[in-house]
């Protein structure tokens, strides 16, 4: 089974809106995912953009959203905890929570990539990606990703 993730401001390939950009207000756009696995615990997303100068270029991290989330609303406040118990790692703009499409040039591809864990997750807020992706490694049960475009 792959986790079915979609969002009504863009559909996969397809442009993200300048709202949800450096252009813009810069908030996080709405997302939306089909029925996960029975034995899910948390589940977790990461939003990436390879196409970066410097390599992987890390937008967003929220985990230990609770197992019956089947949406993230748009602006999720950038909180280090919110109200849900879910966590914000830092993104590589240096800030928690989102930080939109902002290329230097060019049309980039940004990845939302959920997972849905068997675990909740032991860690701290303020984590970057290299310990979310570690503290993920062997606790996937399922995932799915969108992938939108932004030019500047």
């Amino acid at each position: 089974m792959v986790i079915k993730i979609t969002s009504t401001v863009f559909d996969e390939g397809g442009v993200i809106p300048n709202i949800y950009s450096c252009n813009g207000i810069n908030i996080s756009p709405p997302l939306n995912w089909n029925d996960l696995p029975e034995d899910t615990e948390s589940i977790a997303l990461i939003c990436e953009d390879p196409d970066a100068p410097g390599g992987i270029w890390t937008h967003w991290i929220i985990f230990n959203l609770p197992a019956d989330t089947r949406n993230l609303p748009e602006h999720i406040m950038g909180r280090e905890e919110l109200d849900n118990g879910a966590r914000h790692g830092l993104n590589d703009f240096g800030s928690v929570g989102y930080g939109g499409p902002c290329p230097p040039s060019g049309t980039h591809r940004y990845y939302f990539k959920i997972y849905a864990l068997d675990i909740k997750l032991d860690l701290t807020s303020l984590i970057g990606r290299s310990d979310f992706l570690k503290g993920i490694q062997g606790h996937i049960l399922d995932e799915g990703q969108i992938m939108g475009v932004f030019t500047r």
